[in-house]
């Protein structure tokens, strides 16, 4: 059974920072697209970064670049997300996904329950 579990949330002031985490379980870390995605009300899900491993690929939204870093521990089988720099507009949800390896842009098979994060100015 797969479980991905997010933690890290919180509520930061604008400039602050976050390191959101997220526990794997069931799958192979390195051998699959990881991924974290967020959601706020009334707006769609977005796609803040991805990474595989296997080839050292990553990808970061316009809104997450220069401020945001994803990164995995294989030995932890875990992913994170180091968010700097923290502005009003990053206030979400955040979810963590997996999805096999073949394509990190086609859409993702397993999701966490989410963690919140609210950035106040």
């Amino acid at each position: 059974q797969v479980q991905l579990v997010e933690s890290g949330g919180g509520s930061v002031q604008a400039g602050g920072s976050l390191r959101l985490s997220c526990a794997v379980s069931g799958i192979i870390l390195s051998r699959h697209c990881m991924a974290w995605f967020r959601q706020s009300p009334g707006k769609e899900r977005e796609k803040v970064a991805h990474v595989y491993f296997g080839s050292g690929s990553t990808y970061y939204a316009d809104s997450a670049k220069g401020r945001f870093t994803i990164s995995q521990d294989n030995a932890k089988n875990t992913l994170y997300l180091q968010m700097n720099s923290l502005k009003p507009d990053d206030t979400a949800m955040y979810y963590c996904a997996a999805r096999p390896a073949n394509s990190c842009y086609l859409n993702y098979n397993y999701w966490g329950q989410g963690t919140q994060v609210t950035v106040s100015s």
